[in-house]
């Protein structure tokens, strides 16, 4: 099975929308509709997997069944953490007759202009390596301060890119990763990514899209806004 995992367990609070940001309507649909909707575009999903904060479950699942209509979409609830909401999704996907040779997609909800392009290639690159995910150059000198906003070091800008989403990973081989880490690793968690690179696994690292840009603040959204106004 290939299965993806759409992560909208969070409430957006950076936006200071009073709800969380993806029910924020943009040109007409919420902006979980617009990242669905890029998802129900890809023929080779067996089942996608949409998470919600706990109290929002209901409504999550009313706002897709009014604009999509695709029998592979499951609401389900979100963990505390990203990783718990990574983890219910494959539980999920494992009562839903996922086995040891299938694939799991996570992709930011926030990131609403994916491309079919790029959940292809992270489906074709995890087949092939076991892990992948988008990434785009760094384009700015980046600084790192370790204490007291002091200059630590400035790694070389050549060897630098920015993680984007979608990302992909054999469920198998997550799982057993998983189960291996010590507590202290598994707080270093952030991101399905870093997993496998704490046991020194394969990620192979695609070219992402600047347009696949994270709404996480108010000016993201005037972006948005543009970016859907220029594509019509």
């Amino acid at each position: 099975m290939i299965c993806a995992a759409i992560l909208a367990g969070g409430i957006g609070e950076r936006l200071g929308l009073g709800i969380p940001k993806q029910f924020h309507c943009i040109s007409g649909k919420p902006l979980l509709i617009h990242c669905v909707e890029n998802f129900v575009d890809v023929e080779e999903l067996d089942l996608i997997i949409v998470s919600s904060p706990k109290e929002y479950v209901e409504k999550t699942k009313y706002i897709i069944n009014e604009f999509v209509d695709d029998s592979r979409i499951h609401v389900i609830e979100g963990g505390i953490t990203r990783n718990d909401t990574i983890l219910n999704s494959i539980d999920f996907s494992i009562e839903c007759g996922a086995n040891e040779n299938s694939i799991m997609v996570t992709h930011d909800c926030a990131r609403i202009f994916v491309s079919s392009k790029l959940i292809r290639d992270s489906i074709h690159f995890a087949l092939k390596y076991g892990a992948s995910s988008a990434v785009i150059p760094a384009t700015d000198v980046i600084f790192q301060s370790k204490s007291k906003g002091l200059l630590s070091d400035v790694p070389e800008r050549k060897y630098l890119v920015h993680a984007q989403t979608p990302q992909a990973f054999n469920i198998k081989k997550f799982m057993g990763i998983y189960n291996d880490l010590s507590k202290d690793e598994i707080k270093l968690l952030d991101e399905a990514m870093v997993l496998f690179f704490l046991r020194n696994e394969n990620v192979y690292l695609f070219d992402g899209d600047s347009s696949n840009f994270k709404i996480t603040r108010p000016f993201d959204l005037t972006l948005a806004e543009t970016y859907l106004k220029n594509l019509k």
